[in-house]
């Protein structure tokens, strides 16, 4: 993997490890405070179509399985792991998925687009990490 896709992919999944695992925490707190519903976590009348009474459970999740995630991705980078690919990957999807399933229950927000940008992000460098990316690889011919 070229040095500057793993500096890069590593900076950005531990960005994105530090913010999850703050929105994982700020959903928890938000969920046992009394009054905080449309100010610490969004309405609680997003939760009415969703399996969820309270946001303790999507927070754990964000914070654990997406920023647990993005953080053993961003370690497994900066010391070159031989499993910083997979990692890297298993990342960018949990990332997704939390994403397309959080649209499901909360109206589009800008927050949603820029996370959607960075496992895409993530998804890209890593094909570029790969090789995968190249035109040789994809039959287009250089001049």
């Amino acid at each position: 993997m070229p040095g500057w896709v793993r500096k890069v992919l590593a900076i950005l999944s531990g960005v994105i490890a530090v913010t999850a695992v703050a929105g994982g925490i700020a959903l928890i707190v938000g969920s046992i405070t009394p009054g905080s519903s449309g100010t610490i976590v969004p309405d609680q009348a997003f939760l009415d179509t969703s399996p969820f009474t309270s946001y303790t459970i999507p927070g754990l999740v964000l914070a654990g399985v997406v920023g647990g995630s993005q953080a053993v991705a961003s370690i497994a980078l900066l010391r070159r792991s031989r499993i910083a690919g997979a990692a890297t990957a298993v990342a960018a999807f949990a990332l997704l998925v939390w994403i397309f399933v959080q649209m499901m229950f909360i109206p589009f927000s800008v927050l949603q687009a820029i996370y959607f940008g960075a496992a895409a992000a993530e998804l890209g460098f890593l094909l570029l990490a790969l090789g995968l990316l190249e035109p040789e690889r994809a039959g287009v011919a250089r001049n």
